[in-house]
């Protein structure tokens, strides 16, 4: 199958991908319900209390990042002090964030990137409102944004030539950012499936190791 139909067909797969790495996991990962992992696929997770950490690596650690790929070198990118964001009516909400940056190799041999961006608010409504921000930003420059979910979308990317793609989440009180890209050369009709599935894993063991599972979910 070619054409626009096989286009919007390979979209969708991408987007399901995405989506099923920030839904509600439990009640959808025994038995071969049909019915749970197409609904798993269209919710966002239940909001959560996130912490932030020193070593953001450390979450990406211990699994492949995509079959066949294995993680190379990384950088910890994590400040400790409170930052103020632009907030609404004079407001300034604070913000601590932590990122990661690594080198991947793909099963040809060749070296993708991979980087996280974890911003935890100290008010869950500041999040909620910096990720509404950004998506309308994203809007607006007319990039396309493509929707996961209510607090999830994503999008293509580009590094001085490499494709690669953007996941952009919100969950409670934390925005968080993954962006994947392919090594010089590559093609993005190429290299997307790939390049979802490594936005897709990082993003879901980031969000999973800076919450607090004991923690009560705050309000939405």
């Amino acid at each position: 199958m070619h054409g626009p139909r096989s286009s919007a067909l390979g979209r969708a797969r991408s987007a399901a991908l995405i989506g099923l790495a920030v839904a509600v996991s439990a009640g959808c990962s025994g038995g071969g319900d049909g019915e749970n992992r197409e609904a798993a696929e269209r919710t966002a997770r239940p909001p959560g209390t996130h912490s932030w950490t020193s070593r953001p690596c450390d979450l990406l650690a211990g699994e492949a990042p995509a079959e066949g790929f294995t993680l190379g070198s990384t950088t910890d990118s994590a400040s400790p002090d409170s930052q103020e964001d632009i907030g609404e009516n004079g407001a300034r909400p604070l913000y601590r964030q932590t990122g990661c940056l690594a080198d991947l190799k793909a099963p040809d041999g060749t070296f993708w990137k991979l980087s996280t961006r974890a911003s935890v608010y100290e008010e869950t409504e500041a999040a909620r409102r910096a990720y509404r921000v950004k998506q309308n930003l994203d809007r607006a420059h007319g990039r396309g944004p493509e929707k996961v979910h209510d607090a999830a979308y994503v999008l293509s990317a580009d590094d001085q030539g490499r494709p690669g793609r953007t996941l952009l989440l919100w969950n409670g009180d934390l925005v968080l950012t993954v962006s994947a890209y392919a090594a010089h050369g590559s093609t993005e009709h190429a290299v997307r499936e790939d390049l979802d599935r490594i936005v897709d894993n990082a993003a879901r063991r980031t969000e999973d190791g800076l919450r607090d599972h004991g923690a009560s979910s705050p309000a939405a």
